[in-house]
């Protein structure tokens, strides 16, 4: 971990403000630097600076890491982990391992992965600490930062635990502490996150600081709630929150364009990330898009275009097709732009609203509340074009919620292979797709040298 946290506070903050120098992205609050190096308390002197500090972590989860919509990032490699997607690129690059699931210790990915997000969680902890020692900040200043910062805390965490299971929760900027830390079971893991959103719940407002939806709301925090919740199985806390960002109808309502989803400023946009520069579009529009075949990168599997119901206006709105005459590749076309041309008329989204209809759908299910389930996924279906649900059991229609949740969320962050695992159906799927599937797979590898700079991570995961 000592690549992770090893920055101290005052450099960490003094490169937060020569990037918003250098940037002209809206998401950057302009502002002077002092005359002398940048300390952490001048840092949270001034409003203007302390928003630097908390909007460059956003950028650096949109360019770097989990969260990025690089081909480095986990909608792109979880998509060829999972069944979503096929790897046409060159062998023995990052995703070939993902698409063989054949990751080991070693991969520079492993350590990129881990030490970004821990990096970012680094950043977080010193905008904290930050805004919690700060005199000069107006009180509701200091809420804003604070639940921003403990948002993104909590949800880099949430992908991680679920990416390899016990890890440790970072909450300090005290190096000796970090280097040393132990990883924590994740039952403790879910409970840190639960705390953490919670407390950021009662900090930040129901409104928007900025345009564009680009920092987080209260019902951001909701949102993210509503998954966590899900994913432990309360179903009566995932469906309250999930219904919390719905009765939001003032912010929330489904676009009834299909087309208009991906958009920057569509109804449905909880929570995304702006692009670099002003005139930019999303790097998933330039990881996923291809103008001819064979694809140079990844495509969508046949099996996942081919499942779309007859009529089903994703099919034909978010999924485009190449040909070259002989063969034929699909790939994802939610985002139409690729990074540099277009405008910037698309930005990352990161939450949406559909997300939390299917989750209170399933909550609901598994409530018995069968009648408001099948309402809450006919709203999906309908909105792409599809008849209400068939399904009447509770057991059919949770089943058919997964199906929907394949089809709406597909390529977007992992969401298929979280879905398979914490339904426990890793196994039943990939073991039949991917060759060589094994039941450790469902959790990936820590990085090896991470292992030898702190030995207290170990043991590595099974089956590395």
């Amino acid at each position: 971990m000592k690549n992770t946290i090893e920055y101290i506070t005052a450099k960490f903050l003094l490169s937060v403000c020569l990037v918003l120098l250098l940037s002209g992205c809206d998401n950057f609050v302009d502002a002077e630097l002092p005359n002398s190096q940048l300390t952490a308390p001048a840092v949270f002197e001034d409003m203007a600076t302390a928003n630097a500090a908390m909007t460059s972590i956003y950028s650096k989860m949109r360019d770097t890491g989990l969260l990025s919509g690089s081909p480095a990032g986990l909608s792109h490699q979880l998509g060829n982990y999972s069944d979503e997607l096929d790897f046409y690129g060159y062998p023995q690059s990052s995703t070939d391992y993902f698409y063989r699931n054949a990751l080991t210790p070693s991969l520079s990915d492993m350590k990129s992965l881990w030490t970004d997000s821990y990096n970012n969680i680094y950043a977080a902890n010193a905008v904290i600490y930050g805004t919690e020692n700060s005199i000069v900040l107006a009180v509701a200043n200091r809420n804003q930062l604070k639940g921003e910062a403990l948002f993104v805390r909590a949800l880099l965490h949430f992908y991680l635990v679920n990416l390899y299971g016990d890890v440790p929760y970072i909450t300090t900027t005290d190096y000796a502490v970090n280097s040393t830390v132990t990883r924590m079971p994740v039952v403790a893991v879910y409970d840190a996150i639960k705390t953490d959103l919670t407390t950021a719940l009662d900090l930040l407002p129901e409104g928007y600081l900025s345009a564009n939806r680009v920092r987080p709301n209260k019902y951001a925090v909701r949102a993210l709630l509503a998954r966590l919740n899900l994913y432990l199985g309360n179903w009566d806390e995932a469906s309250n929150d999930a219904s919390a960002v719905i009765n939001a109808t003032g912010l929330y309502t489904l676009a009834t364009n299909i087309d208009l989803v991906f958009l920057k400023d569509s109804p449905s946009t909880i929570w995304q990330f702006s692009p670099a520069l002003p005139d930019n579009n999303t790097q998933e529009g330039s990881t996923f898009l291809f103008t001819s075949g064979p694809p140079p990168l990844s495509a969508l599997t046949n099996n996942l275009a081919n499942s779309f119901s007859a009529g089903d206006l994703r099919r034909t709105h978010w999924i485009g097709t190449i040909t070259d005459g002989t063969s034929t590749w699909f790939y994802p076309n939610k985002y139409k732009n690729t990074l540099t041309e277009g405008g910037s008329v698309e930005y990352s989204i990161v939450l949406r609203l559909e997300e939390q209809y299917l989750i209170r759908a399933e909550a609901r299910a598994h409530q018995g509340n069968l009648t408001g389930a099948k309402d809450d996924l006919d709203i999906v279906r309908n909105r792409a074009g599809l008849a209400g649900t068939t399904a009447m059991t509770g057991t059919d229609i949770i089943a058919a919620v997964l199906v929907e949740r394949r089809f709406e969320l597909f390529t977007e962050y992992g969401n298929r292979f979280f879905d398979l695992k914490r339904t426990n159906n890793l196994n039943s799927v990939l073991g039949i797709v991917k060759l060589g599937w094994n039941d450790t797979d469902k959790l990936i590898p820590l990085s090896a040298s991470e292992l030898i700079l702190n030995p207290n991570l170990n043991p590595q995961n099974p089956g590395y």
